[in-house]
């Protein structure tokens, strides 16, 4: 385009010139005016992109803090109910706690009323009460090879004592050339021959109570060989040895049923509140003979005690052996180690007679608030 300038004016080459430029300005004036709508219609459709991208953002958001507001709101409210259950909870603590403070204490002071009324009714009873057990005829009654009268084999099937009701023994006395008479004797309680060692014990049972509560308890069997006071006390003896045979409960005597009993109603108080000692004497030919002693050897065998007499008047053995049990299977333990000790001579109506008397004392020490109480 430079080549058609050759042979012009000056002036009509700086006009050309001009007019180039002119027409370059316009060219690029147009592109910019084209580049600058391109770019406006394109900024057009980003912003309502933009705009609605950020309107469902909102309502996404808005949606969003709903369902959390909500959550939020619920938790505070279940919080809310927590806390009133919990204080519901609280106050109705603090009324069981109130209650049960009440409870226990009229509980206490009913316990006190009781243990009183039970003493005051033992005592009203009488504290030394006689009781009279009638024994059924056993084999050893009529044992063979003793020679026995037409008139005593007579006697022997026949009743000559026997429970008229329960306070009273009805006796048959008759002698050769007399008329036959009867003879009554009266007795806090009497126990027929068909009664059980379960009846004899209930009669002892309320003792253990008061023996709980502080009171010294002496239960003695008396009566002459062979009429049942071991049985009564202790139960059937097994023939080898003294000991006594506890395959059959409904047998077992006074001594086990009232260690059971005793260990039963410890049970039931505060642990470590209550612990029982042991100790088996032997009353021998006026000799007392402690049958827990054990010899050097550490072999338990009876040993010879002296009794003293105490400032107080009463009557003691210093050195005698306590042994302490926790349950009742120990305790009688002691006692079948003691009776195999015991003296023994054979008489015409008992194979196995004792020749001695036998004490078995069961200790019982109270702790309360830390002090012994024995």
């Amino acid at each position: 385009q430079y080549q058609g300038l050759a042979g012009r004016s000056t002036n009509e080459v700086l006009q050309l010139y001009s007019a180039h430029g002119r027409q370059q300005k316009l060219q690029r004036s147009s592109v910019v005016t084209q580049l600058h709508g391109a770019i406006k219609k394109r900024l057009k459709q980003d912003l309502k992109s933009l705009r609605s991208f950020a309107l469902e953002l909102s309502k996404d958001f808005q949606r969003q803090s709903k369902i959390y507001l909500y959550q939020v709101l619920t938790a505070v409210q279940g919080i809310q109910l927590q806390n009133e259950a919990m204080q519901m909870f609280q106050i109705k603590a603090f009324d069981l706690e109130q209650s049960l403070q009440e409870v226990t204490e009229r509980y206490e002071k009913e316990k006190q009323k009781r243990r009183a009324l039970h003493n005051s009714l033992v005592e009203l009873r009488g504290n030394i009460r006689v009781h009279c057990r009638i024994r059924p005829l056993l084999p050893f009654d009529t044992a063979a090879g003793h020679s026995i009268s037409q008139d005593r084999q007579r006697n022997l099937s026949e009743n000559v004592a026997f429970a008229a009701d329960d306070e009273t023994v009805l006796v048959k006395c008759s002698r050769p050339g007399h008329a036959s008479i009867n003879k009554t004797f009266q007795f806090e309680r009497v126990y027929s021959a068909s009664e059980s060692q379960d009846t004899v014990f209930e009669d002892v049972a309320p003792l253990l109570t008061s023996l709980l509560d502080g009171y010294n308890v002496c239960i003695m069997a008396y009566g002459q060989t062979g009429s049942g006071k071991t049985y009564t006390m202790l139960g059937p003896q097994l023939e080898e040895n003294s000991a006594f045979s506890i395959e059959d409960e409904s047998q077992l005597g006074i001594i086990p049923r009232a260690t059971e009993e005793l260990f039963r109603l410890i049970s039931e108080k505060p642990p470590g509140s209550y612990w029982v000692e042991v100790s088996v004497v032997e009353v021998y030919n006026n000799e007392i003979f402690d049958l827990l002693a054990k010899d050097g050897c550490g072999k338990v065998s009876g040993v010879k005690r002296d009794v003293v007499t105490t400032r107080e008047g009463k009557s003691d053995v210093p050195l005698l052996t306590y042994e302490t049990v926790e349950n009742p299977s120990e305790f009688l333990h002691l006692v079948n180690k003691g009776l195999q000790l015991r003296v023994r001579h054979p008489t015409l109506v008992h194979a196995h007679s004792s020749r001695s008397h036998l004490v078995v004392t069961l200790t019982i020490t109270t702790i309360v608030c830390g002090e012994n109480f024995g």
